[in-house]
């Protein structure tokens, strides 16, 4: 009943998706005319950093978000895995997936963080890591492998955020997990997405993002001085912007930005410098795809996203 419960659950939202990708690929002339300053409508938000900032359902029915990124699966590559959510309760994870999906909200687990517990060092590790995602968190179950969100939830994709250590297997990994789309029965399939430094290039992603398989890269324009809008100005933000867009036209790009300013930090960028200057610039390149907060914490202490929504 449960796995009749799960297929039931996937074709649903496999068809959902299936439609949001025709009107996407058949409808542009529509989506420009109705948003002529190249407006998407699209914010991504990070979330899991901080029990502080509410259940994924409650993140979910703002209504603010289109994509959430679970972050992060912070140990990986030696056979070990674990799951780091601040201290949310696992235990609801899954239903709470389930609710997003059902509100059309997309769910990528992200790998990766500021830690330094995950590492490639060879093929095989790359093989055994994908291995485990497909059957933990991406497709169907299997005996041996923990499922902490459940077996009837299934994650849309996988969001690479590679902030430590080489980057000798990556590459590896994007095609192994891509791989298993064979498996997949639905026209979206897994998606793959990357998490960068501003900078171009970011030398941990680069061997995997020349596989061509992201479909979308979230660029941080913040954390680092050379390109955050506060420190670089629009230039700065522009420069790196369309070396990105120039380097990966058939990928969609996102504004990473923070969504509140940290201790030691400048990096938010004001609502009306966001509305003026900064969102007309990207949003004037065929690459802007729409904006990415740092993180559902912060944004839950500024309410940042409720504007970013409105000018995205």
């Amino acid at each position: 009943m449960a796995s009749q419960r799960r297929r039931s659950s996937a074709a649903a939202i496999a068809v959902f998706f299936f439609l949001l990708f025709l009107l996407a690929v058949f409808f542009q002339p529509a989506v420009a005319y109705y948003h002529p300053q190249g407006k998407r409508q699209t914010v991504a938000v990070f979330w899991g950093r901080n029990k502080a900032e509410g259940s994924l359902s409650s993140i979910c029915d703002t209504g603010d978000y289109n994509i959430v990124i679970i972050s992060f699966l912070s140990v990986f590559g030696h056979g070990n895995y674990w799951l780091d959510l601040s201290g949310h309760d696992l235990r609801h994870v899954g239903a709470d997936i389930r609710h997003c999906q059902s509100k059309g909200v997309y769910m990528l687990l992200s790998i990766g963080g500021d830690g330094d517990g995950y590492s490639l060092p060879s093929s095989k590790s790359a093989a055994d890591v994908a291995y485990n995602l497909y059957h933990s968190f991406l497709g169907r179950p299997r005996a041996g492998i923990f499922r902490p969100f459940g077996d009837d939830t299934i994650v849309n994709g996988v969001n690479f955020f590679i902030d430590h250590g080489p980057a000798d297997h990556d590459d590896d990994l994007a095609n192994r997990i891509n791989d298993y789309n064979q498996n997949i029965h639905d026209p979206i399939g897994i998606m793959l997405t990357a998490t960068v430094r501003c900078a171009y290039p970011d030398p941990r992603m680069k061997k995997a993002l020349d596989t061509k398989l992201f479909t979308q890269i979230h660029v941080r324009f913040y954390d680092d001085p050379r390109c955050s809008y506060n420190h670089a100005g629009l230039a700065g933000v522009m420069a790196q912007w369309n070396r990105w867009s120039a380097r990966y036209p058939n990928s969609r790009i996102f504004l990473g930005l923070a969504a509140a300013n940290v201790t030691g930090k400048n990096d938010m960028v004001g609502v009306g410098e966001l509305r003026r200057k900064l969102l007309p610039a990207v949003q004037k390149t065929e690459s802007y795809a729409g904006v990415t907060l740092w993180n559902s914490y912060y944004d839950s202490l500024t309410h940042y996203g409720r504007y970013v929504k409105h000018l995205a």
